[in-house]
């Protein structure tokens, strides 16, 4: 058995390509680009003929339709998922033969989400893996409040029952989840990505929790906040997205069009480093440096149809950005500054700024925009803690503010969004907590 591993870093995302041993494969959970996958399989010269989803997605966009209309793959999806897009729905106990030697049997899993399956693939009818989606993950599982609280302890306790219908598999058998370290659909967890069961019954505290009301507490008291966007896109996915065969590219723009499109409503994204950013960009742009979380953060922070501009430097990954875009469902996509920031300057516009601070120079009020799970785990002593997505809904105080994260690339978004409110007494600083327990040796506080 052959499974190979796609890993998206950015959204924690992992798909997998089965060679089912005869020129042909399978693809579970593909991203809504897979230009890798197919790299792959030309190189190994099979065909992927079967692309299969375990739920309804809400931390990115699908590939599984667009891949199916464009190459004829077979669309396999839980029947519970009620797709509107052509697929063959699969239910509980289902069996697929994939080809001779293998075959999928389907287990309805909800918790994570009500639709949820897990895929158990049999090798000459011997059980050898189990696609977990987003239930079973390496030292955790996922999260269930992606449907709303009101919804969490209800699909929890559906969890701790899904998760015991592994209980009649061998330890041998491997473990592929979906979602993994980065991942804001899980419950906090280990770096690893694959496992077995015989490794998790040992080390998954979860999983080994077998009183049924306690598991749930314990689940439940893990959550953290996730990105906005989740909301939406288990409709978008249902619905079928719109179809790109290729990642298109950003139109360029000229300064004057750029104002254009600013004046009709469009949001500046200054994607370069934040650094860059705080020394000079264009006055109401968005910081958010362009690296493998850069969707996220946008999605988290934008409205689905905003019109959006970006500015990049010279040597920045256009194709990256506009994939992790389309990969969380932001499509209005308009354009970059030609020439970048210095192409601004050149057509005599003028620049904005933001101080960037050292950790002996920081004199104001100072505020960790990390998670509350970050700042639990270790934050300067005396920081106040305001999650990114809630900065620009929270009554600050009129004091100087110095804003902070892991490194400053956090921070830098927050700042922009509090200096676009007419702010003007805000700082970075250059680094986090780490840089500050380094230079000034004294330990982190991990006190809420």
């Amino acid at each position: 058995m052959r499974v190979h591993e796609f890993v998206d870093e950015g959204l924690g995302h992992t798909s997998y390509v089965v060679d089912l041993d005869n020129a042909t494969a399978a693809i579970i959970d593909p991203p809504r680009f897979v230009a890798a996958h197919e790299a792959l399989a030309k190189r190994d010269g099979f065909a992927i003929v079967w692309t299969i989803d375990t739920h309804s997605h809400a931390d990115y966009v699908t590939g599984s339709p667009g891949l199916a209309a464009r190459v004829g793959a077979t669309f396999v999806a839980p029947g519970a998922s009620r797709l509107v897009t052509p697929h063959r729905p699969i239910t509980d106990g289902e069996r697929v033969a994939l080809s001779a030697k293998f075959a999928l049997v389907a287990i309805a899993t909800p918790g994570h989400t009500p639709d949820h399956h897990a895929y158990v693939l049999e090798a000459d009818g011997r059980p050898v893996a189990v696609f977990t989606g987003g239930s079973l993950m390496v030292a955790t599982v996922g999260r269930t409040d992606l449907c709303g609280p009101d919804l969490a302890r209800p699909l929890a306790h559906q969890m701790y029952r899904s998760l015991r219908r592994f209980d009649d598999f061998t330890d041998d058998v491997a473990v592929y989840p979906t979602h993994g370290a980065g991942s804001f659909c899980s419950a906090p967890g280990a770096v690893e990505r694959t496992s077995t069961l015989g490794r998790e019954r040992a080390t998954n505290a979860l999983l080994r929790t077998l009183d049924e009301d306690d598991f749930v507490e314990r689940l439940v008291a893990g959550f953290a906040t996730f990105p906005s966007y989740f909301a939406r896109l288990p409709e978008l996915n249902r619905q079928g997205p719109l179809r790109y065969d290729t990642v298109p590219a950003l139109a360029r723009l000229d300064a004057n069009d750029l104002e254009r499109r600013i004046g009709a409503g469009a949001i500046v994204v200054d994607a370069r480093p934040f650094a860059a950013f705080g020394a000079g960009h264009i006055a109401g742009s968005l910081s958010n440096t362009l690296r493998p979380v850069f969707a996220t953060f946008l999605g988290w922070l934008v409205a689905p149809d905003q019109p959006l501009v970006f500015v990049l430097d010279a040597n920045q990954d256009r194709d990256e950005l506009v994939r992790q875009c389309l990969d969380v469902g932001l499509e209005t996509l308009i354009g970059e500054l030609d020439g970048g920031i210095a192409a601004w300057v050149a057509n005599e516009r003028p620049l904005a700024t933001i101080p960037v601070v050292d950790i002996e120079h920081v004199s104001a009020t100072l505020v960790d925009v990390r998670q509350t799970n970050e700042y639990a785990a270790g934050h300067i002593p005396g920081s106040d803690n305001i999650e990114l997505a809630e900065i620009a809904n929270t009554e600050l105080t009129a004091r100087p503010l110095t804003l902070m994260c892991g490194h400053g690339e956090r921070a830098m978004t927050a700042a922009s969004i509090l200096t676009n409110t007419g702010r003007s007494n805000v700082a970075v600083l250059n680094g986090g907590p780490d840089t500050w327990a380094a230079a000034t040796r004294r330990p982190l506080d991990t006190t809420q």
